[in-house]
Formats: C-alpha cells, sequence, structure tokens
C-alpha cells in the first residue's frame, strides 16, 4: 500500500470537521451535476454530428469558450453559456424541484428525450 502524502493525511483530518465534511459534500454535488449537464449537451452535440466550432456558431459563443467547456476538467460554465448551447442543440435546461425531480425518477415521463438534465 501506498503511503499517504502530507496533502492526503491533510485532507482526511478536514473531513472530520462535520461543517467542512458538508460543504465538500455541497460542492462536489454542485460540480457533479455541472459535469452532468456539460456531458449531456457534448452527447448531444456528437449525436447530430456537430463540431464544436460549428455548435458555437449556431449559438452565437466564441469557438473557444465551447471548447474549453468540452475538454475542460472541472468547467465552470455560466447559465447563459448553458442554455444558448442547449437552444442550439434543440434541448432544454430545466430546474425543476427536488421533490418532483424525486418523483419523476420513480415515473419516466413520455417525451423528454432530447433534453438536458434537470439541475
Amino acid at each position: 500500500m501506498a503511503s499517504r502524502t502530507g496533502a492526503q493525511l491533510y485532507f482526511d483530518q478536514q473531513l472530520k470537521d462535520p461543517e467542512y465534511r458538508t460543504a465538500y459534500e455541497e460542492a462536489s454535488e454542485r460540480i457533479r451535476r455541472t459535469d452532468s449537464l456539460v456531458r449531456s449537451l457534448d452527447e448531444r452535440r456528437q449525436a447530430k454530428g456537430l463540431s464544436k466550432a460549428e455548435l458555437a456558431r449556431q449559438a452565437g459563443i466564441a469557438p473557444e469558450a465551447v471548447r474549453r467547456l468540452f475538454s475542460m476538467q472541472s468547467p465552470n460554465p455560466t447559465a447563459a453559456t448553458l442554455v444558448a448551447l442547449a437552444e442550439a442543440l434543440e434541448m432544454d435546461v430545466v430546474a425543476v424541484s427536488r421533490e418532483d425531480r424525486s418523483q419523476t425518477a420513480r415515473r419516466p415521463t413520455a417525451g423528454t428525450e432530447g433534453r438536458a438534465p434537470a439541475v
């Protein structure tokens, strides 16, 4: 077993603090949901056979912004960028209450293909 680095040991210690752990888990979930949304947009782009440059043109966004969004490890796009891309891809970005989301998860809704996941 490889020995743990000082940074890993420090992080392990920080996670013992309930307040820190809660903040860490909330941030992790936010990142996971953003990543899921970006992946959905990129999958749709590929399915439609669009290059990143063509999608950028259709969405009215700088090509380098789209390229960075789909190639960065942890992108941090604005809501306006996500909506513009979704519109260009004929998708909706929908905010759903957690209560509604849990009910929807139990009952598949007809006509939801082509939609970005709710955030």
